[in-house]
């Protein structure tokens, strides 16, 4: 299934660059030549507590991994699966065996050649309790093993047909390194993992910037690549600014090249500016949201958790903080993702009315004196662990608007400020009522991972933040990852989506986004690569100036 690409407001220069579909060469100039010593530098939003993407799993990390690590498969913008370091695979008849052939004249920036050792030491890697990986260890929840038969040939046994596995292999989550350097200390490779990519690690400075460096004997680019061989581009510093309105400023100083979490309070001035191109690409998976926890009181209640997405005004809320630069999402997946319908959209349409008729009809009849629900003598409050520092400062705005729509109907939701190691702790142990959530993925199997039974477990993160245990649920997704017929995965995932619907078990807000703005006037053929539309570097060239 395809699905066009949601439009941003009207006005914006450049509206959602795909990666494959053709990476114009923007600015006065014409490219610079390939070899020239350039350096570009990217300003980031977020704080990358490891560069290594195989532990813990966050965005930022695959950002940067993308740009030094290569992936076994590689993924194009209509979701099909194309080789990479793999140069073929065959799939059992009963989907629990893939068999990898590698390429055998790659090698990784530390010298060590690529062979299906690699392939079984990475996924080893992933998988290993000890590496904490909540995302690509969470991926390989099927995983078996694997049995290395030559050195070109990998194969890979999972415990359950599994039809998401080449898509998530796609991933930079799941990028392949050096099976040597994946030895040494978690500490000492999270400060720098060897990959074969277009460029390597050569310093990081944490809270601060990576500097990478082009690998000149790239020989492994992607198919979706607009050249083979090394990067134009000889260095890249990829710096940590979190304050909104200073990264934009660096940005018109020239201090630096592109900034990614382009602050929507800046768009305005950024489309005017004849040297800033804007790149927007909505991200596939489970949109921006409010996950409601359904193992304890008050949401364990279904009318309750109906009641508080009807007081929920989440259009308003968007264009106040957010002036259109981002499209509101409408059920569990973003409509950037395979198997999305719009089908589950309005569902829970603000109605006031509606609301207090589900809080009266669960009990909730009496008002304090400060206008909040009671039931038994207790108020109707909401417990909301909040990391500011995670979130953009809209982000913040918005949930404190449905805070004030939520009061309304008579809830009290309490956001809780702390910081990340004690609210990641809460979200462990389901210590919350509300949790700030999403989840970027190139598969409906994100409903899998965000919403069934065995992902109400920690795996260095639980990712099914509302605690919702259903076996018809279940059994649906796993089901769709028995089959690769399209129209029976539709169908199922669609099954899918109306259950996590009908049980309320979220409050959609909107799709994550890539938002990069980048000084065209002096760089071109900036990209976002297809699986997690995440910047993509290796075709960047210098714009020559006039």
């Amino acid at each position: 299934m395809q699905h066009t690409t949601p439009a941003y407001r009207a006005g914006h220069k450049k509206i959602a660059l795909t990666a494959v579909a053709g990476l114009l060469l923007t600015g006065c100039g014409g490219a610079a030549n390939a070899g020239e010593d350039t350096t570009f530098v990217f300003a980031t939003g977020k704080d990358i507590s490891c560069l290594d993407p195989h532990v813990n799993g966050d965005m930022p990390q695959a950002s940067i991994a993308a740009n030094y690590l290569d992936s076994l498969v590689s993924q194009d913008a209509e979701g099909t699966i194309h080789p990479w370091l793999a140069s073929d695979w065959e799939v059992s008849a009963d989907g629990l065996t893939y068999t990898f052939t590698v390429r055998t004249d790659v090698t990784f920036t530390d010298g060590t050649p690529l062979t299906a050792e690699a392939v079984k030491a990475n996924l080893d890697h992933m998988v290993d309790p000890d590496t904490q990986s909540g995302t690509a260890g969470g991926y390989l929840k099927p995983y078996a093993g694997t049995e290395v038969v030559d050195a070109d040939t990998a194969v890979v046994t999972l415990n359950r047909p599994y039809a998401a596995f080449l898509e998530v292999l796609a991933q930079p989550f799941l990028g392949i390194q050096s099976p040597e350097a994946l030895k040494r200390p978690q500490a000492e490779n999270c400060n720098a993992p060897v990959g074969t990519g277009p460029f390597k690690i050569v310093d990081y400075v944490p809270q601060s910037k990576a500097t990478l460096v082009r690998n000149e004997d790239y020989n492994s680019a992607p198919p979706f690549a607009e050249h083979q061989g090394p990067a134009y581009l000889e260095t890249i510093e990829w710096r940590i600014v979190p304050e909104d309105s200073t990264r934009y400023g660096l940005l018109r100083a020239g201090q630096v090249d592109a900034l990614d979490l382009m602050p929507s309070v800046h768009f305005d001035e950024a489309e005017s500016d004849p040297d800033v191109e804007l790149i927007l690409q909505d991200r596939p998976g489970n949109p921006t949201n409010l996950i409601l926890n359904t193992t304890r009181p008050p949401f364990d209640d279904p009318d309750v958790r109906k009641a508080f997405l009807r007081s929920a005004y989440v259009d308003a809320g968007i264009n106040s903080v957010y002036f259109g630069t981002v499209t509101k999402a409408g059920g569990p997946l973003s409509s950037t993702t395979t198997f999305y319908s719009p089908d589950f959209e309005d569902v829970y349409a603000p109605d006031p009315d509606e609301a207090n008729q589900l809080l009266d009809d669960a009990g909730w009849t009496g008002r304090d004196d400060d206008g909040y629900r009671t039931k038994d003598g207790e108020r109707l409050t909401v417990h909301f662990p909040y990391t500011p520092n995670s979130w953009p400062t809209a982000h913040q705005a918005l949930v404190t608007q449905i805070q004030a729509t939520a009061k309304q109907v008579g809830f009290e939701v309490l956001i809780e400020n702390g910081d990340a190691a004690t609210v990641s702790e809460q979200g462990n142990n389901f210590e919350y009522d509300l949790r700030a959530d999403y989840w970027n993925t190139n598969t409906a199997d994100v409903l899998r991972i965000v919403f069934s039974s065995e992902y109400t477990e920690s795996a260095g993160f639980v990712a099914n933040g509302s605690g919702f245990r259903n076996p018809e649920l279940d059994g649906i997704l796993n089901d769709a990852l028995a089959t690769d017929d399209a129209e029976t995965r539709e169908d199922l995932y669609y099954q899918a989506q109306q259950i996590v619907s009908d049980n309320a078990l979220q409050l959609p807000l909107y799709n994550q986004a890539s938002q990069v703005a980048l000084r065209s006037d002096r760089f071109g053929n900036f990209a976002l690569e297809p699986s997690l539309s995440l910047p993509y570097l290796y075709d960047v060239t210098a714009v020559d100036q006039p």
